[in-house]
């Protein structure tokens, strides 16, 4: 009987993880609470916490593989920290961190190519992370400072960073090398390199991103209070919108194209565009100051960290009005949408 009962006990504990898997949402918000060190897997129809595991010093900015089993962290503290934190999205366990070694300050994140793409501040760089083979494959350097956030195409043909100290962005895409001299036995040779684009923004270039169609980068540059919007074929300036969002953080696209989403530190306001005529079209209350921002993929909802309120707030994209709050932890912050496979 005992024997029976230890099985039994031994059983339920290993098919605990697998019902806990088959039991939770596949689509779910990942949000990050600075001050607790802590990621927090959200439930988006019931605005829940699910769970909450450790991350790290620091921790601002979060991605997830395509199959939304792996979670990557980058553990910032302005140059001070050189690791990303790594989560387990099925079991809900936090994993071996990876060391980046000098690659010092990473920030941005990226995903793309069964890869992690990420900046390093304080090396001035984007660097790349094979889960896979888990190592660092490959290094850029930007030349610029605090390379901050980045964009990466899925194809992984065009990068895109902004450089807040710098006030500019970085455009960089691969182009073929020459053909080189024979090489020497066992030495490998270079087919491509690449050509990287400076373009002047405002002061203070931070958050950015592409439009869906690809065609335009939109910049929200927070000592400026002003919006570049570049012409991503041409690679320049075609406009600066005086949008009057000092402090900006974040700048989001709406899945559709449709509209632009602003948040700012110092105004505690979300600030909407229209894409199209460039004009700004409401100005939300935030409270006392509004970072991150995740839309949802269907474009129903937008959801606006509140660091300082310890906040993350709700927005109906339909109405634009808030329809709820969630207490990820305080100092909430990066966030990302992640569906699992």
């Amino acid at each position: 009987m005992k024997l029976l009962l230890r099985s039994a006990v031994l059983a339920s504990l290993l098919a605990a993880p697998l019902l806990h898997a088959q039991n939770a949402p596949r689509a779910t918000l990942l949000a990050l609470s600075k001050q607790d060190r802590t990621l927090a897997v959200i439930d988006p129809s019931t605005l829940k916490v699910i769970a909450k595991m450790p991350v790290g010093s620091d921790p601002h900015e979060v991605i997830a593989s395509n199959d939304g089993r792996t979670a990557y962290v980058s553990n910032y503290g302005f140059g001070a920290f050189h690791t990303l934190a790594v989560v387990d999205l099925v079991n809900h366990k936090a994993l071996s961190p990876v060391d980046l070694g000098p690659l010092a300050g990473p920030h941005g994140l990226a995903w793309a190519g069964g890869r992690v793409w990420f900046t390093a501040e304080k090396a001035k760089s984007i660097g790349r992370y094979d889960p896979s083979s888990k190592r660092i494959d490959w290094i850029l350097g930007t030349g610029q400072n605090r390379t901050h956030m980045v964009w990466v195409s899925q194809d992984m043909q065009r990068i895109v960073t902004t450089n807040v100290n710098s006030g500019t962005v970085t455009i960089a895409e691969p182009v073929a090398l020459p053909k080189p001299p024979a090489a020497l036995p066992g030495e490998p040779m270079p087919k491509s390199d690449w050509d990287e684009t400076v373009v002047k923004v405002g002061n203070g270039s931070e958050g950015f991103d592409v439009s869906p169609d690809t065609k335009e980068i939109w910049v929200a540059n927070a000592k400026d209070g002003t919006i570049s919007v570049l012409s991503f074929a041409e690679k320049k300036v075609v406009a600066t919108l005086q949008a009057n969002v000092p402090g900006a953080n974040r700048l989001k696209f709406t899945p559709d194209g449709k509209y632009v989403l602003v948040s700012s530190l110092q105004k505690g306001e979300l600030t909407v565009l229209d894409a199209a005529t460039r004009k700004v079209v409401k100005r939300i209350p935030m409270g006392h100051g509004a970072a991150g921002i995740v839309v949802q993929p269907d474009g129903a909802r937008a959801y606006i960290a509140c660091t300082p309120d310890n906040d993350i707030a709700v927005l109906d994209l339909h109405t634009w009005q808030i329809v709820g709050h969630i207490n990820a932890g305080a100092g909430p912050d990066g966030m990302t949408w992640t569906v699992r496979q």
